[in-house]
């Protein structure tokens, strides 16, 4: 869980993480820190919400694509409990759907 600190003055200081890099992930981070003039820090910092964006994204489309399966499938029950039901004289050669 992130940790919050006091300045000096007594205001809440930004939520803390801490966080354990493998060696070879920490030299990419600080190779792109440099590259782009940033702290580390404020490197990570931004990776990490361009990371939560995409993840929110992937969640977003895959919840509007179950939800659209639902509302699919909703209407069609809904269109077959519509349909009359008919006494049967025999035997039936095939099932019938009528569309709309």
């Amino acid at each position: 869980m992130a940790t919050r600190q006091n300045s000096s003055n007594g205001k809440q200081k930004s939520p803390r993480i801490q966080v354990v890099l493998p060696e070879d992930l920490c030299e990419k981070l600080s190779a792109l820190a440099e590259t782009e003039s940033r702290t580390v820090s404020n490197m990570a910092k931004v990776l990490i919400q361009e990371g939560v964006k995409n993840h929110e994204l992937k969640e977003g489309s895959a919840s509007n694509e179950l939800e659209t399966k639902k509302t699919k499938t909703q209407n069609f029950i809904k269109s077959l409990e519509k349909q009359k039901t008919q006494r049967l004289k025999g035997i039936p050669k095939r099932l019938r759907f009528k569309r709309n």
